[in-house]
């Protein structure tokens, strides 16, 4: 019995052309009844950069991948208990959070948020990756 089931595959020569990359990832994994989704960036699924230039744009994108990948591993953004959110200018915080609120608005997860110096490549203005549960069938939200 495997431990974890790997979504959606990927080698990093195919997705990183330009770089000297041959890594096999995947962008969730799902193990028990937790979803870990790797860090999701501005760029559709088939490798399209949705929002050049434009933070808001690229968190947009980010999020319906993110909202993609829990739902093929079994969950969904209700389920989120952690982000780790990153963007390359101090500026582009509330523009990203504002995406990122509104398609987290009742979750309540815990977050943490950093500013770096750049990204896997240098379009690409904000990345956040998420922790989720797959709920058992609860009797009741205790804690609340």
């Amino acid at each position: 019995m495997s431990t974890h089931t790997r979504i959606r595959k990927f080698n990093t020569k195919d997705t990183y052309p330009n770089q000297a990359l041959d890594n096999d990832l995947c962008q969730a994994v799902r193990a028990g009844n937790t979803v870990y989704v790797r860090g999701q960036i501005g760029t559709d699924f088939e490798g399209n950069l949705v929002g050049l230039g434009d933070p808001a744009a690229q968190a947009e994108q980010a999020m319906k991948n993110v909202k993609q990948l829990l739902e093929e591993a079994g969950s969904d953004l209700s389920h989120i208990v952690k982000t780790t959110t990153y963007i390359i200018d101090p500026r582009y915080r509330e523009p990203v959070y504002h995406v990122i609120g509104k398609w987290l608005k009742g979750v309540f997860p815990i977050s943490t948020g950093l500013v770096i110096s750049g990204l896997g490549q240098p379009q690409w203005l904000m990345e956040i990756d998420v922790i989720a549960v797959i709920p058992d069938e609860w009797p009741s939200q205790a804690g609340e």
